[in-house]
Parts: structure tokens; C-alpha cells; sequence
């Protein structure tokens, strides 16, 4: 099916494109609001600030799609493969990302808010500047991701694979990391406090300056850490004004 096609076919009121071979093809803004795209083939399409909002691209190949400031809000893209995806800026907000394959896709200044990712494979993800605010990111691969001065506010990382991520200057304030594994990770001047850090890896972690203050460090690895001028506990007021 050819670029004319499916513009036709969506603008005649047809939605179901299931399992369609698009693969390649130019939707640059294309309006495909609530399609059914479920295991179409749109690996290396141009689907750049298209309307996907509520679509159905669960299973669906975008692998080396172009998704630059797509809208794929409460999109259905439970385990379609991404990887090496272009969506910078794309807005992914409530969308369902179980299982989904983010492998080396391009993730920068993404609006992923309160997004599902659990389970998904976001190893040498590009996350720099996401925002990621209350996002469930539980037992997700993020393995050597890039996460610098992303927004993690409240996230859920419970288990998740953090190996030799970049989270320098992130904001992680009161997210749960529980049981996962930062070996080697890059926290400079990231901010966890009042994080929980119960039984978590942090050998080999670069914590220079970050914040620490008020963090659950319960059974936390810290061996070989560098924690120069990390803050590790909340200041104490002297002299409170009565």
C-alpha cells in the first residue's frame, strides 16, 4: 500500500490497516487518529509529527521509523519493535509500552509522563531531556541508556537495568529504584533525594555531587562508589526560629 492509498482509505473512514506492509513510506503529518495498525510493517517509515493519538500499533515493526514530534498519546504500542526509532519530541503520553523494543531509538525531549514501559528494552536509548514524570520504567533494560537531565520525578525503576547509564543532572526525586542495578552508572550532580535505594547496586558509580538527602540506602552497595561532595543526609536547622 502506497502513501496516496492509505490517505485515501483513512480520509473515506476506513481504520483498520492490520498487519499492512507500509514499510518506507512518507506520512509526514499524516492524520491516522485511532487507526488499527496492529502488526503493520512501517519500518523506516516517515511518520514525523503524524496524529497517532489512540492508535493501534501494538506489535507493529517501526524499527528505523521516523517519528519526529509524532502524537502517539494513548497509542497502543505494546511490544512493537521501536528500535533505533527517531522520536525526538514525540509525545507519548499515556501511551502502552509493554514489552516494547527501544533499543537505540532516539528518545530526546520526549514527553513520556506517566507512561508504561515495564519490561522494555531501552539499552543505549537516547533519554537526554525526557521527561519521564511518574513513568513505570519496573524491570526495564536501560543498560548504557542516556538519561542526563531527563525528569524522573517519581518514577518507577523497581528492578530495572541501569549498567553504565548516563543519569548525570537527572531529576529523580522520591523515585522507587529499588533492586536495580546502577553498576558503573553516571549520577553526577543527579538529584535522589528521598529516593529509595533499597537494595540497590551502586559499585563502581560515579555520585559526585549528587544529592542523596533523605534517601533509603537499606542493604545499598556502595563499593568503589565515588561520593565526593555527595550529600548523604538532610541539613540540620540550628536555631530554629520559635
Amino acid at each position: 500500500m502506497d502513501t496516496n492509498e492509505i490517505r485515501s482509505r483513512y480520509a473515506a473512514g476506513e481504520r483498520v490497516f492490520r498487519e499492512t506492509d507500509l514499510s518506507g513510506v512518507n506520512l509526514r503529518g499524516a492524520n491516522l487518529r485511532e487507526a488499527d495498525l496492529s502488526g503493520a510493517n512501517l519500518s523506516g517509515a516517515d511518520l514525523s509529527e503524524a496524529d497517532l493519538r489512540e492508535a493501534d500499533l501494538s506489535g507493529a515493526n517501526l524499527s528505523s521509523a521516523d517519528l519526529i514530534l509524532a502524537n502517539l498519546s494513548d497509542a497502543n504500542l505494546s511490544e512493537a519493535d521501536l528500535s533505533e526509532a527517531n522520536l525526538i519530541g514525540a509525545k507519548l503520553g499515556v501511551a502502552k509500552l509493554v514489552r516494547v523494543n527501544l533499543v537505540g531509538a532516539n528518545l530526546s525531549g520526549a514527553e513520556l509522563s506517566g507512561v508504561n514501559l515495564g519490561e522494555a528494552s531501552l539499552s543505549g536509548a537516547n533519554l537526554i531531556g525526557s521527561i519521564l514524570i511518574k513513568a513505570n520504567l519496573r524491570e526495564a533494560n536501560l543498560g548504557g541508556a542516556n538519561l542526563s537531565i531527563a525528569n524522573l520525578i517519581g518514577t518507577n525503576l523497581i528492578g530495572a537495568n541501569l549498567i553504565g547509564a548516563d543519569l548525570s543532572g537527572a531529576n529523580l526525586i522520591e523515585a522507587d529504584l529499588s533492586g536495580a542495578n546502577l553498576n558503573g552508572s553516571k549520577l553526577y550532580r543527579s538529584n535522589l533525594a528521598h529516593v529509595k535505594l533499597k537494595e540497590v547496586d551502586l559499585g563502581n558509580a560515579n555520585l559526585k555531587d549528587a544529592n542523596l538527602a533523605g534517601a533509603e540506602l537499606t542493604n545499598t552497595n556502595l563499593d568503589n562508589a565515588n561520593l565526593e561532595g555527595t550529600i548523604l543526609s538532610l541539613p540540620k536547622v540550628l536555631n530554629p526560629v520559635q
